[in-house]
């Protein structure tokens, strides 16, 4: 009698065993699994910047150039700045050929830096883009000194 109620013992513990191994088994299949990510709230969103031409309509030989950032608290960051006057634009082309050359090689190894570079910025050096966009483009890489501490090109402060 004694026996039968510690084989009756041994097979309860088993099978219990036996149901926590198969719930940990699954449990880490269904947390390997990636499933398709739905669009992040602003909030958790990668920061993104994009160079756009704009043709005017009014003027056919005229070209405009406009800095789109998605970020969402760049806006209200940048109003925080000094005035697109405070340097030349020279300096700002300056250090946005650094910024941008440093941007697109971690842009093009994903690998290594991860996803956070996701869009090429297509910088032409030897293209005016004029002071307002320099300036926004050169602020662009400050804020992203500040406000998430990524280090593009180190500054001697």
């Amino acid at each position: 009698m004694i026996t039968n109620k510690i084989i009756g013992k041994i097979r309860i513990s088993d099978v219990i065993k036996a149901a926590l191994l198969l719930t940990l088994i699954v449990g880490v299949s269904l947390t390997g699994c990636k499933t398709a990510r739905k669009a992040a709230s602003p909030a958790q969103q990668l920061p993104n910047v994009k160079l756009v031409k704009n043709n005017a309509e009014e003027e056919k030989d005229s070209v405009e150039y406009e800095l789109i950032v998605l970020d969402p608290k760049f806006e209200s960051w940048l109003a925080t700045q000094p005035p697109a006057t405070f340097y030349s634009q020279q300096y700002y082309e300056t250090w946005n050929q650094q910024y941008v050359t440093e941007w697109n090689h971690r842009h093009n190894n994903p690998l290594r830096y991860g996803s956070f570079y996701e869009t090429y910025i297509d910088y032409d050096p030897h293209i005016d883009y004029g002071l307002e966009l320099n300036y926004r483009l050169y602020s662009y890489f400050r804020f992203i000194e500040d406000e998430y501490g990524i280090v593009l090109v180190p500054r001697a402060r």
